[in-house]
């Protein structure tokens, strides 16, 4: 701790002399160099010999304490959350004064210096030891000067090849070198460019799908998804990538180049026929795409050419277009008058919106105001692409969140001292202070959070697909709850908003709303509970709804092409929807509540084998296409921009590897504890969040707390501002 009033050294005393003059105010000497702002208090009473606090009183308010100079920078610079309060009276000018002389100070002081690098050199030998005496058993027995010249030679060749820190978690990396350190490897070279982008990896792609073997092997019992989205890589060749999904293990199969084709529904059919069949016909349940005509167009052929393949639009794609209807409104070029009364209800969600990113792009967009805002919040103003799901929500809750730095900034001195862009800064302070303007936020995320609860939960590969039915209702009544609880109404009475956000909804519904739902929602024995049925009014079990039983019939049919299996499907089903003969035992009863659909099916389900069979298919299939998306960031991960030389065969290869050895590795037990824990999440800051690390999560979607946990550093949650990409467009069917 430097010591105030004291004679610096001889160094420092000349560099002090020269900035006599230039630091500070006038031509005032500076005390200690090292310390420059002990200046700026009185010193009451001085540290006893042998060092510790110093007690001093402010010269600009009459706060005094005993504390180091550290607190004394922190109370004058006004530094936040340091453990002492910050000065009242310290105006801007002062701040910037203040400032101005602890810089130059520290420049001054920097230069009184020797300016010399020292670099990691290699071991020595004993007989060139400069430590005294023997060489110790220790450094013997674990060569320490050795170890520390290979951390050092590992940490410059990350340095110099822009290596994240993150990739010190790598299992893989940390294995290799405990191979090499176990074995006597004397004349071991690393392999050279050439074998390692095409012998080397050609290989491991063969390891990784004799490992995938294993997964494989599940598909004919738990049945398979094939997800399918479309991309451009940074060459803007269009790829088509196809991934199989069960029971929540994601599994990339390829990425086709489609360049020079006109992707229409029968080239898209073509390409799912062909991953058909190397799936096996008989283990696919479903193909989930998003919401372009021609996705779905090819999704029809296929279904309409196998008896038991069902074509699914992605449920994310399909809540986030009900999202962008409600929240983003937009009147076509002739409205109808329904059109301007759709319009008028959602206007002001529309409004909000359009005020909080003219605030967002104000701030962001000046570095003054910037400045300002990162003095005030810890937290960052998300910038989030119009294209990632949920974005206006997204931003609006971050709003929330750093609603109290924002008005603390703007009533403070210094968002008035800057002049520039006066009337938008006038309308921006106008709108932060205006308590409506902050209800009309709170009042849009309460109403719109049951949606985005369910986008969250439906974006990952959880098996969830016996969800959706249930989900979707429910979802519809807590946004009517919320609404009515607003406005003050009656369950009778009708609400105009609701009205037109129910109509959106339902619209949504019908459009994304497919058979396969209400199978999967029929063979969860949960909803054929007392328990769930008296968790709201009105419920029915599956077999008593009247729309559910005509959509199961249209599956049984589908799915039971013979006539006496089919009989005897609609047989077994009646004693499981009604719990007679075998299904009368209490224990069955109970466990329809108290397990999971899985876990019940296996333990009571032997005496009805076919819909067992069914059950345990459609029980683990997901409702999103998901892992698609994420599966783009990997692939602009390793073609990016810098890499746009890679030929698609040798990215598809890369891509492979990657993808695979991330679900092979989040199946072990080191995966989720030790030195490996999460390693594909995130890590350094948010340098690698912009690629791979956001959204290569399978489990956890869009604001996980765990995921940010993991992301900016273990125990320490803390949610920094990073910028959110979804790389796949969304288009209305």
């Amino acid at each position: 701790m430097a010591s105030p009033n004291l004679s610096a050294t001889a160094a420092s005393s000349s560099a002090s002399s020269a900035a006599s003059s230039s630091v500070g105010s006038g031509s005032r000497q500076i005390t200690d160099i090292r310390a420059p702002l002990w200046d700026h208090v009185t010193i009451l009473e001085k540290p006893k010999p042998g060092g510790g606090n110093i007690l001093w009183r402010c010269n600009y308010c009459p706060f005094s304490k005993s504390t180091s100079y550290t607190r004394v920078e922190a109370h004058l610079l006004q530094k936040l959350r340091q453990g002492i309060k910050t000065c009242p009276n310290v105006s801007f000018e002062m701040l910037s004064d203040m400032r101005r002389e602890v810089e130059k100070c520290k420049e001054l002081l920097e230069r009184s210096k020797a300016c010399t690098v020292s670099l990691p050199v290699a071991p020595s030998d004993n007989s060139k030891r400069t430590k005294r005496g023997p060489v110790s058993q220790l450094e013997k027995s674990w060569a320490l000067q050795d170890r520390k010249h290979l951390d050092a030679l590992i940490v410059r060749a990350m340095f110099s090849g822009g290596i994240s820190f993150n990739f010190l978690r790598n299992p893989y990396f940390r294995e290799a070198f405990a191979f090499a350190c176990s074995r006597n490897l004397p004349s071991y070279t690393i392999p050279g460019y050439n074998r390692a982008r095409e012998s080397l990896l050609k290989q491991e792609r063969r390891h990784i799908e004799t490992l995938l073997e294993s997964t494989k092997s599940t598909w004919p019992e738990k049945g398979v998804t094939i997800c399918s989205d479309g991309w451009s890589d940074p060459q803007r060749r269009p790829i088509i990538n196809f991934t199989a999904v069960s029971e929540k293990a994601p599994m990339f199969l390829r990425a086709d180049n489609c360049e020079g084709e006109y992707k229409s529904k029968e080239y898209i059919a073509e390409k799912l026929r062909a991953i058909i069949d190397e799936v096996g016909r008989q283990n696919v349940v479903q193909i989930i795409t998003d919401n372009a005509a021609n996705c779905k167009g090819a999704g029809l052929l296929i279904e309409a050419e196998n008896d038991h393949i069902f074509w699914t639009p992605c449920v994310v794609h399909t809540l986030n277009l009900a999202m962008k209807n409600i929240c983003e409104p937009k009147l076509p070029r002739t409205p109808t008058d329904e059109d301007m009364q759709v319009w008028s209800r959602l206007e002001f969600i529309n409004n909000v919106k359009v005020e909080a990113t003219m605030i967002k792009n104000f701030i962001m967009n000046h570095g003054m105001r910037l400045s300002m805002f990162n003095e005030f919040s810890h937290l960052k103003l998300l910038s989030i692409a119009e294209t990632r799901f949920a974005s206006v929500v997204c931003m609006l809750k971050r709003f929330v969140e750093v609603k109290a730095a924002l008005q603390h900034m703007v009533i403070s001195d210094k968002w008035s001292i800057y002049k520039e862009d006066a009337s938008t800064a006038q309308h921006v302070k106008e709108k932060i202070l205006s308590d409506v303007w902050w209800g009309n936020v709170e009042y849009i995320l309460r109403f719109t959070s049951p949606i985005y609860d369910m986008i969250r939960f439906a974006d990952t590969d959880t098996p969830c697909l016996h969800l959706i039915y249930e989900m979707w209702d429910s979802m519809i009544e807590k946004v009517k709850k919320e609404i009515y609880l607003y406005e003050g109404k009656e369950p009778n009475e009708e609400s105009d908003l609701y009205s037109v956000i129910h109509d959106i909804l339902i619209a949504r519904w019908t459009k994304g709303n497919n058979p396969l739902h209400c199978l999967a929602h029929s063979l969860n024995p949960r909803f054929y509970s007392n328990m769930w049925l008296q968790e709201g009014a009105g419920r029915l079990p599956p077999h008593k709804d009247k729309e559910i039983s005509q959509m199961r019939m249209t599956c049984f049919k589908k799915f039971f092409r013979i006539p006496q299996e089919l009989a005897a499907v609609k047989e077994e089903y009646a004693r499981f929807s009604s719990c007679s003969e075998e299904f009368n035992d209490p224990d069955s009863i109970h466990d329809r509540w108290a397990v999971s659909p899985m876990t019940w099916w296996t333990n009571h389900g032997q005496s009805i084998p076919l819909l067992m069979s069914l059950a345990m298919k459609l029980l683990s299939q997901p409702a999103s296409s998901s892992c698609c998306e994420r599966n783009w960031s990997t692939y602009s991960f390793i073609h990016s921009v810098k890499r746009n030389a890679l030929t698609p065969e040798r990215a598809e290869d890369l891509v492979f590897v990657h993808s695979n050895l991330r679900h092979l590795s989040r199946r072990t037990d080191a995966y989720k504890k030790g030195e490996t824990r999460m390693w594909d999440v995130g890590g350094d800051s948010f340098d690698s969040l912009s690629g791979v690390g956001l959204l290569e999560v399978a489990d956890l979607s869009i604001d996980e707390p765990e995921l940010q946990a993991v992301s900016f550093g273990l125990g320490d949650a803390e949610d920094e501002g990073v910028e959110l990409e979804e790389t796949g467009n969304e288009e209305e069917a």
